[in-house]
């Protein structure tokens, strides 16, 4: 059972006696004693007991992030890619910052400085709730004197600003011209060891997300069936487990099941499909579309346009939802901001291998070679 103390100073410290183990902290209010003693019960019942640092010892907030990812390996729930990637982000533009300085005016001045440097609102918002999380993390589990009330007070300041919010939802989609000359563009690029032709095909042929398409292995392709098994995808309300069999189909003017084949001309059909690091994907494909001329498109909006594209083969909601992996129907919405034109016709099947579809690429690249 928890005692929780009032001491002479206005602090609470609170002393958990459980199982033979003895674990005590102190805390700045009553709350933050109360839910660090409940949690430490808890770990104590699962055999996990935390180390509990002396908060004196921790002075920055790259400390705060340390302690806050090594929390989270001891009760068997390590930190994911994505929240990884923002706590990064924050260690390097201000881990050295001591914990008393994170004030509303420096956090603000952080804000600003990133606004600055290109991250939009959405982003932000992120960096901001991340901040409130761990700051609260350390006061709450281990007693740090910190203050997540200066990180609100700066998110409202920030917010009023402009700079903190939601983000405007991309809509952008990659013309049938785009494609073509991209696609063309590697065709004729016989030092491009990853084929990103046929990946550019499959994504707007299954609507896959780049790293998605890299993952894949040849035991998890149904060859009976034409599905593919794509697993752990992603889900916010379910990390791991979050298997998916996607039907290889030919709807959206790509042949999913066609560009298999050829790739397993390539790989002989052992190890991934397409063993490429995703990171390099994007890569090429941003290389491509600067010397291409190819303004604001993304590998992702290859994803947006395969859903679309499903919905104007009509296909209903649910039947899209099963090739995209969407579980909230609501979320597909934004996906069907459908051409007019489709309207009146069907998306045509389109083999961009055939030259006389591409002869303005063609003759480009042959100058730009010819030049060189």
């Amino acid at each position: 059972m928890a005692a929780i103390v009032k001491l002479p100073s206005g602090s609470w410290r609170a002393q958990v006696r459980r199982k033979g183990k003895y674990v005590t902290a102190t805390f700045l209010r009553r709350k933050d004693a109360d839910e660090w003693a409940l949690a430490t019960e808890r770990n104590i019942d699962r055999g996990v007991l935390p180390n509990s640092p002396d908060p004196k010892s921790v002075r920055t907030l790259a400390s705060i992030i340390d302690l806050h990812i090594r929390d989270h390996k001891e009760v068997g729930k390590p930190i994911r890619r994505s929240k990884s990637n923002v706590l990064e982000a924050l260690r390097i533009s201000l881990g050295d910052t001591r914990i008393h300085d994170l004030k509303r005016s420096k956090l603000i001045e952080y804000g600003k400085r990133r606004a600055k440097e290109g991250a939009g609102p959405a982003t932000l918002s992120i960096d901001f709730s991340f901040l409130s999380t761990l700051l609260t993390h350390a006061a709450a589990v281990h007693g740090i004197a910190v203050y997540p009330e200066e990180v609100k007070l700066a998110r409202v300041a920030l917010s009023r600003l402009g700079l903190v919010g939601k983000g405007v939802e991309r809509d952008r989609r990659p013309t049938q011209d785009e494609l073509t000359r991209l696609i063309v563009y590697f065709n004729h690029k016989p030092r491009q060891l990853i084929p990103m032709a046929r990946i550019i095909r499959f994504a707007v042929a299954t609507a896959m997300r780049q790293e998605e398409i890299c993952k894949f292995e040849w035991t998890d392709v149904d060859i009976q069936k034409r599905l593919v098994t794509v697993r752990d995808r992603k889900d916010p309300r379910r990390k791991d487990g979050n298997n998916q069999r996607v039907p290889m189909l030919n709807l959206t003017g790509y042949d999913a099941w066609e560009v298999l084949l050829e790739q397993r001309i390539v790989t002989g059909g052992i190890g991934r499909v397409f063993p490429h690091h995703h990171k390099s994907v994007g890569t090429a494909f941003r290389r491509a579309c600067r010397e291409l001329k190819i303004h604001d498109l993304h590998f992702h909006d290859l994803r947006h346009e395969a859903t679309s594209r499903l919905f104007e083969a009509g296909l209903t909601i649910e039947r899209v939802a099963l090739v995209t992996g969407h579980k909230d129907w609501k979320m597909l919405r934004r996906y069907t901001n459908l051409r007019p034109e489709s309207l009146h016709s069907k998306s045509k099947v389109v083999d961009f291998r055939n030259a006389s579809l591409v002869p303005e690429v063609l003759k480009e690249m042959t100058t730009k070679e010819k030049s060189a």
